[in-house]
């Protein structure tokens, strides 16, 4: 579907295409928070004797990890997403991150700090590397890297579902390069949702501009991230358990962005 000798009205063609495949993305996207199931397992049904009243169904407890995790994130519409009009309100201060530290033969930058705020600089290190290029294969090999065991899998992550969509429409074929096409994402904004075990387990989300240039025609989205992450005593990495509760997409800077919670980032914190 994309060639590298377009005329200017096929490269017209594509770029209509990329906008409906944004808005297609997005869509995805909020289907997926609609139908994410947040929670926790129940216990099996009980067999109710001839003539007994029913007992109310028992609910299996939930830890304070996973009731972070699952606890939803502000809903928006999929138009929320698309470039608009910017605000000048703020949901607080801007959240200064540090630095990643590369390291050799790794995806994903290290050597964050044991601090929400560390735990918030390796997800944006982790979406923006994970992302470079809108690969799924390049996602799945960094999810594979960055995921404890008993981890949530990747086949249910948004972002994810999002690179496929893109390329399943686009007609690109997982791991194929494409030549004029780049495909980037570049966080400057985000939560730190909560922390409990004494900060050692942290939920944080990114939002950031999902960009898509073919040949010099753009097509842009705001795009949310949320993930629960376990301090190994090393390092951050995506927490076994319960899927973080799937993030709000705005436009970084609207004021959808501000009523989601997101605050601007610093990351110029020295690690």
């Amino acid at each position: 579907m994309f060639t590298s000798t377009e005329s200017p009205r096929a490269r017209t063609r594509t770029r209509r295409l990329i906008i409906v495949v944004v808005l297609l993305v997005v869509a995805v996207a909020v289907v997926l928070v609609a139908r994410q199931e947040t929670a926790p397992p129940s216990s099996p049904p009980t067999a109710t004797p001839p003539g007994a009243a029913p007992s109310p169904a028992p609910t299996a407890p939930v830890d304070e990890a996973t009731a972070l995790a699952i606890r939803p994130m502000l809903t928006l519409p999929p138009e929320a997403a698309l470039p608009h009009e910017l605000t000048t309100a703020t949901a607080g201060p801007p959240i200064t991150v540090p630095r990643p530290a590369p390291i050799a033969n790794r995806v994903i930058s290290d050597g964050f700090p044991a601090t929400a705020e560390g735990a918030l600089g390796w997800l944006t290190d982790f979406n923006e590397t994970a992302l470079r290029g809108g690969d799924p294969a390049t996602y799945l090999r960094a999810y594979g890297e960055a995921a404890l065991p008993h981890a949530p899998s990747p086949q249910g992550n948004g972002l994810l579902a999002l690179l496929t969509a893109f390329r399943d429409e686009a007609g690109i074929r997982a791991g194929e390069l494409k030549p004029g096409l780049t495909v980037t994402y570049e966080v400057t904004q985000g939560l730190i949702k909560g922390t409990v075990d004494d900060g050692r387990f942290v939920v944080v989300c990114t939002l950031g501009q999902l960009s898509f240039d073919y040949q010099g025609e753009a097509t842009r989205m705001g795009i949310g991230d949320c993930q629960a992450l376990r301090w190994t005593g090393t390092a951050w990495r995506i927490a076994p358990g319960a899927r973080a509760a799937y993030a709000a997409s705005a436009w970084p800077g609207s004021a959808e962005s501000v009523a989601a919670g997101y605050r601007p980032l610093n990351k110029g914190g020295v690690r």
